[in-house]
């Protein structure tokens, strides 16, 4: 059974142990949980109380990064769009896909803001994003590591994390499918990131040599990755 507290404000956190971490670390997974990722032997007294000291902005976090609105005509990764239809002649909400795009025929007393709505749309998007992602990550995950000279065991699809990718120490490469939403060239920054971390288990000054050696501009996407949010 995985780890986790209960903080009495914040609610449950879960707890990751990980012996390449040096310090404890604290984010949003893709379902809105806490996540403490923290060196392998820290006394779980001392993760509570970290949590503590930290609660003002761990609010902040929680408040900033609420699932993704959608709103009609709507980019839905790289290729497809939203389209919403209100209908006086509809009882129930609707969603197809017709070509690229993702039609939502609505109830004309229902709005698009509705939460249900909201979280059937997100389903449709998700599938959306994997399929997009399955089509186009690998081919350009290999095309890369070819370039630079880069070898990896597995590729994976994930959304079960905030984390954008991510490079286990046997070689798997994970590329969040979220990926899609984004620009191609902040796509290919994040590939090499991973890439580097097959040489480079962790963010050392080597490591940032290796990404800018394939990326010049990694300062710069590095900075634009901090308008995007892996959520869905």
């Amino acid at each position: 059974m995985p780890e986790q507290f209960t903080d009495e404000i914040l609610g449950t956190i879960r707890v990751r142990r990980n012996p390449l971490s040096r310090s404890i670390r604290m984010r949003l997974s893709a379902r809105g949980e806490i996540v403490a990722t923290v060196p392998n032997h820290t006394p779980l007294i001392f993760i509570k109380q970290t949590v503590k000291n930290s609660r003002g902005r761990l609010i902040e976090m929680l408040a900033e990064a609420g699932p993704e609105q959608y709103i009609d005509g709507q980019a839905l990764g790289q290729s497809h769009t939203l389209a919403v239809v209100s209908s006086e002649l509809s009882h129930e909400v609707r969603i197809s896909l017709s070509g690229r795009k993702l039609v939502v025929t609505l109830p004309h007393q229902v709005a698009i803001q509705d939460a249900t709505v909201q979280a059937l749309i997100r389903d449709h998007v998700t599938k959306i994003l994997r399929k997009e992602a399955k089509a186009y990550l690998p081919r350009r995950l290999a095309t890369l590591a070819d370039r630079y000279g880069y070898a990896y065991s597995n590729v994976r699809f994930p959304h079960a994390t905030s984390r954008w990718g991510s490079c286990s120490t046997s070689g798997t490469i994970s590329l969040n499918i979220a990926l899609m939403k984004l620009p191609l060239e902040l796509i290919d920054y994040v590939i090499v990131h991973e890439l580097a971390h097959t040489k480079h288990m962790n963010h050392s000054a080597e490591f940032w040599e290796e990404v800018s050696e394939h990326d010049p501009r990694y300062k710069l996407h590095r900075r634009q990755m901090k308008s995007y949010s892996p959520v869905i």
